[in-house]
């Protein structure tokens, strides 16, 4: 079959696009004829060597932790789908940047998502569930509202505009928080669609915020990678804030971390919003699989208009 791997670490020309043996299901997973695959920013980190000593897979490596296909393959123990179904889902850190790919996570697609949006749909949600849940917006391992949804405190999402930021509005919104969140002002008329009150991220945001939630604000979501000691001095106490980008940070000011896991209940919640018409990930652009280093070049420079998608039908 044909991937994409890097044999190692660099800049996207280190990925190349191979002919390798085909994994096969085990045990509690299933294989898939991937249909298109997401880039996330842990691909092309684990690409660049930015997580060495930290997170070392062996190499060669297949990046992709997103991706939608057709069962083709279903290992023993596993009951909840068969072969012909249609899952979107994830697996370790890696593997699915390629035309089969084994799940060890998945769930089936909301109805309305198209084949890209299935695509961009689990890593971001299953992070930000987990940022929401790490500062009590959600219950852990649940989509239920946690204290501060219940009490409808105010979140705010600093870089809502991104992947995990647009996720971690939907479903804080759906939990019932009022949710404050930062983006360029070209993007804040998609932050209001989805339920947000939009602000500029940068210096002076503590006066922004304070103008538009003058009751305070309960937790932050940190998904931008910004200045977290500014957003520790917005709420006052590093424990109600977490940070998905920032460990280094988060680490020197007591502040929380969390991340994406291969996580079914996340991926439910997903497409349980998707359902409802919430959650629609936004894609901004599409390449086939050879050439996944032109798509890796354009999600490292921090491509502004949505998720960059591998389409393995082209």
């Amino acid at each position: 079959m044909r991937a994409a791997r890097f044999h190692r670490y660099g800049g996207p020309e280190e990925l190349r696009v191979e002919d390798v043996p085909e994994p096969h299901a085990t045990a509690g997973t299933v294989r898939v004829r991937v249909l298109a695959a997401g880039v996330n920013p842990i691909d092309w980190k684990l690409r660049r060597g930015d997580l060495r000593g930290v997170v070392d897979p062996p190499l060669p490596l297949v990046p992709g932790r997103d991706a939608v296909g057709v069962v083709d393959e279903v290992g023993e123990g596993v009951d909840d789908v068969t072969t012909g179904d249609t899952v979107f889902g994830s697996a370790g850190l890696g593997g699915l940047s390629a035309e089969h790919a084994v799940l060890t996570a998945w769930a089936a697609p909301a109805a309305g998502w198209s084949v890209e949006q299935a695509a961009s749909a689990g890593l971001a949600m299953t992070t930000a569930v987990h940022a929401l849940a790490a500062v009590g917006v959600l219950e852990p391992g649940t989509s239920a509202p946690g204290p501060v949804g219940r009490a409808g405190g105010t979140v705010l999402v600093e870089g809502a505009s991104g992947s995990v930021g647009a996720a971690a509005v939907v479903a804080a919104v759906a939990a019932g928080a009022r949710v404050v969140g930062t983006a360029r002002p070209e993007n804040h008329r998609v932050l209001e669609e989805l339920g947000a009150v939009a602000v500029a991220h940068g210096p002076g945001l503590a006066g922004r915020v304070a103008a538009v939630a003058p009751e305070g604000v309960a937790v932050v979501l940190d998904a931008a990678g910004a200045d977290l000691d500014q957003l520790v001095a917005l709420v006052g106490d590093p424990a109600h804030v977490v940070t998905v980008v920032d460990p280094v940070a988060a680490g020197r000011l007591g502040a929380l971390v969390a991340g994406g896991e291969n996580d079914v209940a996340a991926l439910r919640t997903a497409a349980a919003l998707g359902e409802r018409g919430l959650y629609l990930p936004r894609v901004g652009r599409t390449f086939p699989l050879e050439e996944a280093a032109a798509a890796h070049r354009l999600a490292e420079g921090g491509f502004p208009g949505g998720k960059v998608v591998l389409d393995l039908r082209r």
